[in-house]
C-alpha cells in the first residue's frame, strides 16, 4: 500500500506513520519541517495555512492508495488538499472528532445522532467542532461518499501524546504523596489507545470501507480505577490515590476534563458525550483495543525518555491541577 500522511510528525499522525512503516507500506509524509518525521518515510515539505503552501505536494508525481489527515483548524486547509488529491488517491481518511456531534448527544450515541450546524468546506477557523465538520464535508466534496473515512474519535491516549491528560497523570503519580482521585473509581471510561486508532485506519485503508466511524473503546475497557491504578502502579507505587466524591470535587471549584484530565462526573451531560458513544460499527470493523495497563506502562516509559516533560501542543489549554488546590481539598478531609 501507497500511503500519504498529512502531518505524521506528532501523536495521532506519527502513530499512522509508524503502524503503516512495520507493514511495509511505502509512505509520504507532508508537513511544516518543525518536526523531524519518522525514519523511512519519504517527506515533502509545506505550510498548509500559507499561501502556495502545498505547492510542494502539487508538483510531486506521487500516487497514493490511501491519505490519511488529521488537520483540526481551518476547513478549507483540509478542502485544498482534498480537491488536490482527489485524482491521485484512492480514498481519504479523516481524523475527525465525536465533537461533531449536536450538543448534547444522548448516551449511546451513534454514527447517525445529528451533527452541528453552520459547518462550511470553506470556512476559516472557528470552534472545534465546526472545523471537524467542515473538514468532513470538505473531504466529502472531493471524494464524495464511497472514497470518504470520517474517524470520529474521542479520547486519545497513548505514547507522543502532545495534549497533556495521560501526562499529566504520569507525573502525577510519579511526585508520590496523598492523590486526589475522582470517584467513583468504577466509573466507566472511553479513550482509544492512539496506537489502535492507527491500526484500524489502516485497516479501514485496506477494506475500502468508507462513512462516520465512532472510534473510541468500549464503554467500561476501563475505568477511572483501573486508570490511576496503573499509573500509581507503573510509576513506582509512590503515589496513594484518595477517592473523592464527585460532589465534593465540583463544589471545591474543580473544573473536570481539564483540571482533573480524563474525569467527568457521572450523570452529566460531559460524561454521556465522551464516555458513552456507541462503537458497534468501529469494532465490527476490526477496532481493537489493548489493556490500560499497556497504554499507561507504554506512556510512561516514552515519557521517561524525554525526561518526563511531555510536549505541548499550543493551541491546546494545559491540563491539570494546582497542587495548592489538590492540597487544600485533601486536607479538608475529603478521599479515602
Amino acid at each position: 500500500m501507497r500511503l500519504l500522511v498529512l502531518g505524521g510528525t506528532e501523536f495521532a499522525g506519527r502513530a499512522v506513520v509508524e503502524a503503516a512503516l512495520a507493514r511495509g507500506w511505502e509512505v509520504t509524509v507532508f508537513h511544516r519541517g518543525r518536526h523531524e518525521a519518522p525514519p523511512g518515510v519519504r517527506s515533502l515539505h509545506g505550510d498548509r495555512t500559507a499561501p502556495g503552501g502545498l505547492a510542494a505536494l502539487a508538483g510531486d508525481a506521487g500516487a497514493w492508495d490511501a491519505v490519511v489527515d488529521t488537520w483540526s483548524a481551518a476547513p478549507r486547509a483540509v478542502r485544498d488538499a482534498a480537491r488536490l488529491l482527489r485524482d491521485r488517491a484512492g480514498r481519504y481518511v479523516y481524523v475527525s472528532s465525536c465533537s461533531v456531534y449536536a450538543w448534547a448527544p444522548p448516551a449511546g450515541y451513534g454514527e447517525d445522532a445529528p451533527v452541528v450546524e453552520g459547518a462550511s468546506a470553506d470556512a476559516g477557523q472557528t470552534d472545534y467542532a465546526r472545523d471537524k465538520r467542515g473538514g468532513e464535508l470538505a473531504v466529502l466534496d472531493a471524494f464524495g461518499p464511497d472514497r470518504s473515512v470520517f474517524v470520529r474519535a474521542g479520547l486519545i491516549l497513548g505514547p507522543y501524546e502532545n495534549v497533556g491528560r495521560l501526562p499529566w497523570w504520569l507525573a502525577r503519580t510519579a511526585r508520590g504523596g496523598p492523590v486526589l482521585a475522582p470517584g467513583p473509581r468504577e466509573l466507566p471510561l472511553q479513550y482509544i489507545d492512539v496506537r489502535d486508532l492507527a491500526e484500524w485506519i489502516l485497516g479501514a485503508a485496506e477494506q475500502g470501507l468508507s462513512g462516520p466511524y465512532n472510534l473510541i473503546g468500549p464503554q467500561g475497557h476501563a475505568t477511572t480505577g483501573t486508570l490511576l491504578d496503573a499509573c500509581a502502579r507503573v510509576t513506582g507505587g509512590a503515589a496513594e490515590l484518595r477517592w473523592t466524591e464527585p460532589g465534593v470535587i465540583l463544589e471545591a471549584g474543580i473544573e473536570p476534563w481539564t483540571q482533573l484530565p480524563v474525569w467527568v462526573p457521572p450523570g452529566s451531560d460531559l460524561h454521556d458525550a465522551l464516555h458513552s458513544a456507541d462503537v458497534s460499527r468501529a469494532l465490527a470493523t476490526g477496532l481493537r483495543c489493548r489493556p490500560v495497563e499497556e497504554t499507561v506502562a507504554d506512556t510512561w516509559s516514552w515519557l521517561r525518555s524525554l525526561g518526563g516533560v511531555a510536549p505541548q501542543r499550543p493551541d491546546r489549554t494545559v491540563k491539570g491541577l494546582d497542587p495548592e488546590v489538590e492540597a487544600k481539598v485533601l486536607a479538608a478531609g475529603a478521599g479515602s
